[in-house]
């Protein structure tokens, strides 16, 4: 072996070691802005929806409200497997939201037995106010990037839908 023949190796083995580091930092720091973004949106979210008009309601009863709809009778079975709850917790929920004025209970003309969910008008302001925040944050994402690059975050955050979907259990796949 000579001497070129030794740095070669030792200069590949480095490569290879500081792509290892390389990668290691990449998920690390992956991770950790996962884990900052998951803690801080909930966060975020309450801070900014939950407001004067709207400090009688949770951010969890913002999404029960979101999940019913603007403008359409849900029954609270489909509600209930859409937000991954079970028809109990989702009961309280929409008890709590009733006494509020948020949500209107009836039964179905078809079928006594099925209870309809629909939000009042006061439920409506309330959803508008959450789907502007959701706007508000897509355009700001947009804005700093290009068309190339949200392509990308779109596959990267189907991608991890999609894994999200296989360790939840009962979760649509």
């Amino acid at each position: 072996m000579t001497f070129d023949n030794k740095n070669n190796m030792v200069y590949t083995l480095i490569i290879k070691i500081y792509k290892v580091i390389n990668l290691n930092e990449m998920q690390n720091s992956l991770n950790h802005l996962l884990v900052k973004l998951f803690n801080n949106i909930l966060k975020i979210e309450e801070h900014v929806l939950i407001n004067e008009e709207y400090k009688d309601i949770s951010i969890t009863d913002m999404h029960v409200i979101e999940a019913i709809s603007y403008d359409s009778s849900r029954n609270m079975s489909s509600v209930a497997k859409d937000l991954g709850i079970t028809m109990g917790t989702l009961t309280i929920a929409i008890n709590n939201l009733v006494k509020k004025e948020y949500v209107k209970r009836t039964r179905s003309i078809k079928d006594r037995r099925v209870v309809l969910i629909c939000l009042t008008a006061k439920g409506q302001r309330a959803y508008k106010h959450h789907e502007l925040f959701h706007e508000n944050m897509i355009i700001e994402i947009k804005k700093q990037i290009d068309e190339e690059e949200e392509i990308v975050l779109l596959k990267t955050l189907n991608s991890l839908n999609e894994y999200f979907k296989t360790v939840t259990p009962g979760s649509k796949k």
